[in-house]
């Protein structure tokens, strides 16, 4: 683990990396190590997954939602700043899709009230805002190396932090609390990255996905998310550190980063010459400001449903998120302080958007075959 954690950090040019069992699990972390407690508000965006928040809820704090504006998917700095309260302890600025947020005015924001700000990066691995790496303006960062991410190393997460008084924080956290991966769950996730690494192509995905979803409600496959955390108490065994296995393919990953970064970019292009050339809007964003890396393109579309239903049937790797304004679909609002209509933009967005595959199993003919299945729909 040290090795990658030192990898890791090195590539962010941050002085200290935590590696746990899962980006969730470096979250929680974090929040401890910044003393939030019962009572204490969590300003983060309406359009995210509801395992984001659950954190929050575990150590006792409220989340409380800001609105994203619908080009980047990012929340409004303005909204930010409506929803502070005196018990506001802690911003959570998340990059969504790969889209840094306006990360200047969430810190003059931040600064003027006192209020610590961290980054969500688990979707934005390589992004640039004003030329600087996401993850590297506030307090500290989290990045997620879940199946879907930047990288895969099947499961996993990384806590990153500039603050050395933090960082102690979080190792004495560790040293006192964390528990190792069982030996079970080690070797069904090395067994779980082997099948990926053979078998998982865009052609195959969707079934895949849906044979992984009942494998893991049987128990039978390390899933990214269980039944029990849709509910805002925390599991038993809930906070690991990360496994040597996932360590090792963290390594190797890092080595293939950069033609990773290279190939999304290139695809991503690729994605607004072809849905360009169809009559389709494009990304949307201030090319002087950011440099994003997208995890996935997303595009709104009129049908989303129908979409979804048939892009198994022609071999087209579609994804779904945010299917909600805390995603999943069947995500209790309630029990996450969330109701309809406090976040009208994220709503909307949840209910039209789709996105893409720019991972380095998607080349360029599946990045022409997505493209015409998709202008087949309405954009929105």
């Amino acid at each position: 683990m040290d090795k990658f954690e030192q990898s890791f950090s090195a590539w962010l040019n941050c002085p200290y990396a935590f590696s746990f069992w899962k980006a969730r699990v470096a979250l929680y972390a974090i929040l401890r190590g910044l003393n939030i407690g019962d009572g204490d508000e969590v300003i983060l965006p309406g359009y995210t997954c509801v395992m984001d928040v659950n954190p929050i809820k575990y150590v006792g704090a409220k989340p409380v939602y800001a609105d994203i504006e619908p080009n980047t998917f990012n929340m409004v700095p303005d909204f930010v700043e409506e929803k502070i309260t005196l018990r506001t302890k802690l911003i959570i600025a998340q990059h969504t899709y790969g889209y840094p947020c306006d990360m200047e005015r969430i810190l003059q924001i931040a600064q003027k009230h006192a209020i610590p700000v961290i980054e969500d990066c688990c979707l934005a691995l390589g992004s640039r805002y004003k030329g600087q790496l996401v993850g590297t303006f506030g307090r500290a960062a989290y990045f997620s190396f879940q199946w879907n991410k930047p990288f895969t190393t099947g499961l996993g997460g990384m806590a990153i932090t500039n603050d050395s008084g933090l960082a102690q924080k979080i190792e004495r956290l560790y040293a006192a609390e964390a528990t190792e991966p069982s030996a079970k769950d080690v070797l069904m996730l090395a067994a779980q990255l082997a099948v990926y690494r053979a078998f998982i192509y865009p052609r195959t995905t969707a079934l895949a996905q849906t044979l992984f979803r009942f494998l893991t409600r049987k128990g039978l496959v390390v899933g990214s998310s269980s039944s029990a955390e849709f509910v805002p108490s925390m599991p038993s065994g809930f906070f690991k550190g990360m496994s040597a296995v996932q360590a090792r393919s963290g390594i190797k990953q890092l080595n293939k980063l950069e033609d990773n970064i290279c190939h999304r970019r290139k695809m991503a292009d690729l994605y607004d010459h072809l849905l360009s050339e169809k009559g389709w809007p494009i990304r949307c964003y201030d090319k002087s400001v950011m440099d994003p890396v997208l995890v996935r393109y997303p595009v709104r579309i009129k049908q989303k449903q129908q979409a979804l239903e048939t892009a198994a049937a022609a071999g087209i790797e579609l994804g779904s998120w945010f299917e909600s304004p805390l995603h999943p679909q069947e995500t209790p609002l309630a029990a996450y302080d969330y109701t309809l209509g406090m976040c009208p933009e994220a709503e909307k967005a949840a209910a039209e958007t789709v996105n893409l595959p720019l991972h380095p199993r998607a080349g360029e003919k599946t990045v022409r075959r997505t493209a015409d299945f998709i202008s087949q729909f309405t954009p929105a």
